[in-house]
């Protein structure tokens, strides 16, 4: 299936608009993408039609509210092949992944353990362990890169050759490299070396692009967030296995997340109800199963398919320029569509300025992945990324920005 990009553009109201008087050009959906009409239909409605709480009312308001958010959670699970019971809504993904560090690593890890990452990681899928860490003492491993920006699964073996790691933590795809990783790979071995090593993964760049399937990655636990999948913002999504997640204590407490609460003591309501305290982001985890909605009617091998394409024009075209580094793999069967980039003698904020001159929008800095960025022995880098809206167009504008910048700033 081919991807009609014009057609595309019209579902998304931002892309219909001009900045310095040309067209909007926008490379920095690995931060944020854009939000179609269809999933900002469902949340206006929410709010005009019948805005209430869910859960606790019996009339009609509430039980359509109910209906959305039950609905929505029905639609992720699908969306990811997940158990609809083990599908918990959070703020975005660093609060999912902070639930499994306080009521799983917190509770479980300490001394003579071992938790596992690599140099590729989110801040959001560092700091929680450095943080716990700090109080418990554990050890953490990380799995080194390759020069092309890969793990190097060879060094993985010799990590876990002592059985003591017992919680494994990667990103499925970089958010800064583009790398996918083979996490069912990962998870296996890691559970080979200990049978009771947990996995923890971060699919906040995969979700959007990749068709995920959780069940068949065999990991325990997957985090992923709305704005990056045409969904809103201030809704993201852990998937747990529900075995796992019964033997957890609540992240949060308070009201909803409980069956009964006595002078002398409370008891856990069930699953997922127990991870979700208060009253929860109705209108936007209505709008993120719109999202899943909107992307299942594309098709998820459709869209992967036009970004492996596109991503190799792109990936073309930079290197092409003289002066321009890209980091991460050159080959588009494992990588994603964000393409991190140097300008030699050119900062990326300066690179980011004159872009924004020619209407294109990237993202620059470290891209909460400092330790990445020591590794590549860089301060920053310049980020365009694509997605389903984007096609051969948009990268004139990027090459002639980036032309501009290097000319005028290094030369």
């Amino acid at each position: 299936m081919t991807i009609d990009v014009p057609t595309i553009r019209k579902d998304f109201p931002t892309l219909a608009r001009e900045v310095h008087d040309t067209r909007l050009v926008y490379l920095d959906s690995a931060a944020s993408s854009q939000t179609p009409r269809a999933v900002l239909d469902v949340m206006d409605e929410y709010y005009e039609r019948y805005r209430s709480n869910v859960h606790r009312g019996v009339y009609r308001l509430a039980e359509e509210a109910t209906d959305l958010f039950e609905g929505a959670r029905h639609k992720v699970a699908a969306f990811t092949n997940a158990p609809v019971e083990g599908t918990i809504f959070t703020k975005n993904s660093t609060e999912a992944i902070n639930l499994v560090a306080y009521s799983y690593v917190r509770r479980r890890l300490g001394e003579g353990d071992v938790l596992l990452t690599t140099h590729m990681e989110h801040h959001a899928n560092i700091v929680p362990w450095l943080h716990a860490q700090q109080d418990l003492g554990f050890e953490i491993r990380y799995i080194p890169l390759t020069e092309d920006g890969r793990l190097d699964m060879d060094a993985v073996p010799a990590l876990l050759d002592d059985g003591r790691v017992s919680f494994l933590a990667v990103s499925h795809v970089s958010n800064v490299l583009g790398t996918i990783n083979d996490v069912k790979t990962l998870a296996a071995q890691a559970r080979d070396a200990n049978p009771g090593c947990r996995v923890l993964v971060d699919g906040s760049q995969a979700v959007p692009h990749l068709a995920v399937d959780f069940r068949d990655l065999g990991v325990d636990f997957y985090a992923f967030t709305g704005h990056k999948m045409c969904g809103p913002t201030g809704v993201g999504v852990l998937l747990g296995r529900p075995e796992v997640l019964e033997t957890m204590p609540p992240f949060l407490t308070g009201g909803e997340m409980i069956l009964d609460v006595r002078l002398d003591g409370v008891t856990w309501n069930e699953l997922p109800h127990k991870f979700e305290a208060g009253t929860m982001m109705i209108a936007e985890v209505g709008g993120l199963g719109a999202a899943c909605d909107y992307l299942t009617g594309i098709g998820m091998d459709a869209i992967r398919e036009h970004e492996k394409q596109l991503t190799a024009k792109a990936l073309d075209a930079l290197a092409g320029l003289d002066d321009v580094t890209v980091h991460g793999p050159t080959d588009v069967e494992v990588r994603g569509g964000a393409v991190s980039f140097a300008v030699d003698g050119v900062h990326p904020h300066d690179i980011g300025a004159m872009l924004d001159q020619e209407g294109v929008c990237v993202r620059v800095g470290h891209h909460c992945a400092k330790p990445l960025m020591r590794v590549l022995g860089v301060n920053a880098t310049a980020r365009a990324s694509f997605y389903l809206y984007n096609d051969a167009d948009d990268l004139p504008p990027l090459v002639r920005g980036i032309e501009r910048a290097r000319d005028f700033f290094a030369r």
